[in-house]
Order: C-alpha cells, then structure tokens, then sequence
C-alpha cells in the first residue's frame, strides 16, 4: 500500500501500568500474617581493592602495582537485608490493566486516524488479546519482576487478587523464564481477565501481586539501584530506592520484567537468551545490542506503519509484537519533512 503514515504527532498511553513494589520481611511460615515490616535501607563504608583494569605500564611494572593495588577503595553504599529471625521476602505491588488501545492519545494525522482504528479493532475481534495477556500472565506467576531476588531462592509463591474474592496462587519455580508454554486453570483466569480489560470491555483491571520468596535468614536482598547522574565529592557510590523510607523496586523495573514477552525477534532460536522486552528496536541494553534491525525490516515502526495503514503483515506473530509495543506505550510521531 502506497499511503504514507501521515501522523507526525502520535502517541499511545500504556495499558499496563504497574505500581512501585514495596519490600517486606517476614517467615515462611507466617507470610500471610500481617507480622510482615517494611524493609529500609542501612548505609555501610566499606574498604574495598583495587580491581578495575589497569595500564600496561602499570601492569608490567611490579613496584607501580604494587602501590596502585595498596591504594585504599573507601566506599559508602545502601545495602538492604532480611531482618535476624526473617527469612521471607514479600514484594507488593499493583497492576492497572487498561483498554482502549484503538485510540492514540495524540494523533494529527486523518488518514492514519480513519485507517488504524480499523486495523487495531480487527486485530481484537481476530485474537481477544489472549496470546499477549497468556505471557503477561506467566510473567506475573513466575516472578520475573522479582530480577536478582529470585536467584537462588528456595521457594517463591505469587498470590494474585483480580478484585473477585478469590486469590490465584501460583508456584513461581514451576514456570520457565525462557518459554511461554505453561497452563492451568489459575493462569487460565488470569490470563481471561487481562485479555478482557486488553480488549476493551471492562473499564479497567485493578491486579494486586504479593510474592513471597523463601531465601533465608537475615539474607540481603535487591532493591531498585537508583541512577546518580551528578554526585558530588563524598556521596555514596551505591544508592539504592526507597519510598517514605521502605525499600522499593522501580514501576519502570516491573514493567519491563513484564512485558519480556518477545520471542518474535529474527535471532531467537539462534542466540539462546530467551525472552526479551518489547522494544521498538528489540534493544537489551546489558547487551548492548538491537535485535530488531531496521535492515531486516523486524523494527517496530517498518512493520507498525504497514499495520496501521491496513496492509496484512507476514504473520500474526507480527501483529502481536506491534500490539505489545503499543501497549508498552511510548511517542511515535515522524518528522513531517521527506
């Protein structure tokens, strides 16, 4: 189709919009007990060696790295731990699933106006949203959001409240990272009542995640790291996020753990990492790579500017991944200049 995208002022609101999450200590055997107490942050100054790369000048030179690798480290940091007899992590938080996604916040442009609407409604009626709402569902059971936390952990169980009266429980070890192939009843009507919301016919979907972790006593656990773009001379070197005082996982941190959903990418069965975030550009940033590139025309706007103009793309894989990105939300206007 001939018919350029002619919105230069285009954005699209998220539809999942998940709280901070808060961090709590508590035993495995009383988790659901309100004995549960916010965990805050202490302050440590610590010693630390020399241990970055050095010069080959230094390297080579015994008497140079000697008096380098003697140089004292000095470091004050946040760290966060389980209390002395706690052995539980509990991280709270809540999820607002939204509809609506036929209708960008901001658009100038007609045609693309009288033509996406049309293709984003076709795209519900064809699917119900229940392939995206299925991996957002194994990603709030298994824990994904939980990052380094969920390392090591004897036992995690995610409870779940969708504002019915009866909690979905979820065993968190029993579900892959790499695969969104799992299924029971609970995931089931989990899953049902995302893709309702997703679709448009519920207002919207108010999701209270509690998830317990079995780590041990008086263990550290792994708040949000705050990122410090100016720290003067003395400041901490490591500072960790905390609300009114009670350590936190950023909204943003959540968020990405639940939307790596994308196995679409053209590199996926090849590299072996499993997963990754919906991105426009499939960017891992740990990585430091894109793995959708505009050349092999698998980025998101190649693909969303067919899409919305109603051509019919490869595959619905396709049109999943669209889909998911504008849920993720984001500004996706052009310039207006050829």
């Amino acid at each position: 189709m001939a018919t350029r995208n002619d919105a230069t002022v285009l954005a699209f609101e998220k539809k999942l919009v998940p709280s901070d999450g808060y961090l709590y200590g508590t035993t495995w055997d009383e988790r659901y007990t309100a004995k549960a107490t916010p965990l805050k942050l202490n302050k440590k100054s610590v010693r630390g060696t020399i241990s970055n790369r050095l010069k080959p000048a230094v390297q080579n030179d015994p008497l140079k790295l000697n008096a380098e690798v003697e140089k004292p480290n000095l470091q004050k940091v946040d760290a966060c731990a389980l209390g002395e007899h706690q052995d539980t992590l509990r991280l709270s938080f809540t999820l607002k699933v939204l509809g609506g996604i036929d209708k960008p916040s901001a658009s100038n442009g007609p045609i693309f106006n009288e033509r996406f609407p049309v293709a984003a409604l076709a795209y519900v009626e064809q699917t119900g949203f229940t392939e995206l709402a299925k991996r957002y569902a194994i990603n709030i059971a298994n824990g994904r959001y939980l990052w380094r936390n969920r390392v090591g952990a004897e036992k995690i169980e995610v409870v779940v409240n969708t504002g019915d009266g009866q909690p979905l429980v979820f065993d968190g070890k029993q579900f892959s990272l790499r695969d969104f192939n799992a299924d029971s009843s609970a995931l089931q009507s989990l899953a049902d009542q995302i893709a309702v919301a997703l679709s448009g016919k519920l207002p919207y979907l108010l999701i209270t995640v509690n998830a317990y972790v079995l780590i041990g006593n008086a263990q550290e656990v792994y708040p949000s790291e705050e990122l410090v773009l100016d720290k003067g001379k003395g400041d901490k070197s490591k500072i960790l996020y905390a609300v009114n005082e009670v350590a936190a996982l950023h909204s943003q941190k959540i968020g990405n753990a639940l939307r790596t959903i994308d196995t679409w990418y053209p590199s996926f069965t090849d590299v072996q990492i499993g997963p990754i975030a919906i991105e426009p550009y499939g960017s891992v940033t740990n990585l430091g790579k894109a793995f959708r590139n505009p050349k092999e025309k698998a980025d998101f706007y190649t693909l969303f500017d067919r899409f919305a103009l109603g051509e019919k793309l490869a595959d619905i894989n396709q049109e999943h991944y669209v889909m998911a990105v504008l849920v993720r939300g984001g500004v996706f206007g052009q310039s207006g200049k050829d």
